[in-house]
């Protein structure tokens, strides 16, 4: 059966219900999972030396990803054929996406800010981003809950989406697999800058193509979709990541407002570049506009998996 079909079980899956906390309780989450076998690597390999450092940062995430890349192998294989196969493929897929956690942290941001508690609002987009929260000022807040709603549709929907429809479950698992590693040990600090280089590296690797679908899916579904692939093509390849700029442009084109710009991550200003500089800072009415955008963009996914598995 069509592995276009186990997605879109997953997706509507977690759309649905999302990951529930008894479940977390009792079990945790894949993800974490892989979480803590990054941990106990980087705690026993990881002595910050130099040249060796770097080698054994490389070996970790070679052996973390291929290692779950084989075990979800083994386990796709172990599956009988047919209905079964999709239905417990789709099943097994469900945890590896974040389409119910991700608009539930934005509209957590959303809602306070709407309601002007900025300190409510400080503390729910201190979940969902690194920078200093008590830095942020209204506009910041909503800027700073906009380009992780932009960034993570493609690290938590569209990536993990595209490596399943290309290498089925096993090309799931092992993007969220190098995802993790990116996101524990991917760092430019003393710390990780040589045990998380590959990490790092493979994780932009990765994310290359899914990245630029992400940019172009906020634009399609946008109102604005010529100003808002302008703006992208214009903008995006001037944010620090190599990735991460074409969604944040193409949202901040969308929704015709600027994003980025300098931020203060522990008490250090990093002065980055402005996407769509020439525009207005977002409101918290601009936060919500651009989750009715994220909805439509999973919409466009549902009807986009759901042809592909009537064709094939």
């Amino acid at each position: 059966m069509s592995v276009a079909l186990s997605m879109l079980i997953a997706l509507a899956t977690d759309a649905a219900i999302g990951w529930p906390d008894g479940l977390y309780r009792r079990i945790g989450h894949p993800v974490s999972w892989i979480g803590k076998a990054i941990d106990f690597a980087d705690r026993s390999f990881n002595d910050e030396s130099g040249r060796g450092t770097h080698m054994a940062g490389a070996a970790v995430a070679g052996v973390i990803v291929f290692g779950s890349a084989g075990l979800a192998h083994l386990v796709e294989q172990a599956i009988p054929s047919g209905w079964a196969h999709t239905m417990i493929v789709g099943t097994l897929a469900w945890p590896f996406f974040a389409v119910r956690s991700l608009h539930d942290h934005v509209a957590a941001v959303a809602d306070p800010l709407a309601k002007g508690d900025l300190a409510a609002a400080r503390r729910a987009v201190a979940a969902i981003v690194g920078r200093d929260p008590d830095q942020l000022d209204k506009a910041g807040v909503a800027r700073a809950s906009l380009e992780s709603l932009a960034e993570n549709t493609s690290d938590g929907i569209v990536a993990p989406l595209f490596w399943a429809l290309l290498l089925g479950l096993p090309g799931l698992v092992a993007y969220k697999a190098l995802n993790t590693l990116d996101s524990m040990i991917g760092h430019r600090t003393p710390r990780y800058e040589a045990f998380g280089w590959a990490s790092a590296r493979f994780d932009d690797f990765a994310n290359l193509v899914p990245a630029r679908i992400t940019g172009a899916l906020f634009a399609l579904v946008s109102q604005r979709r010529g100003t808002a692939f302008a703006v992208m093509r214009r903008y995006a390849s001037q944010h620090r990541s190599p990735n991460a700029g074409w969604p944040e442009a193409a949202l901040a084109g969308a929704l015709g407002v600027r994003l980025s710009g300098p931020r203060v991550y522990h008490d250090h200003v990093s002065d980055e570049p402005w996407l769509n500089g020439a525009a207005p800072d977002p409101t918290p009415a601009d936060v919500t506009r651009g989750l009715a955008l994220y909805r439509r963009l999973i919409a466009l996914l549902f009807v986009f998996l759901a042809l592909w598995a009537a064709m094939f």
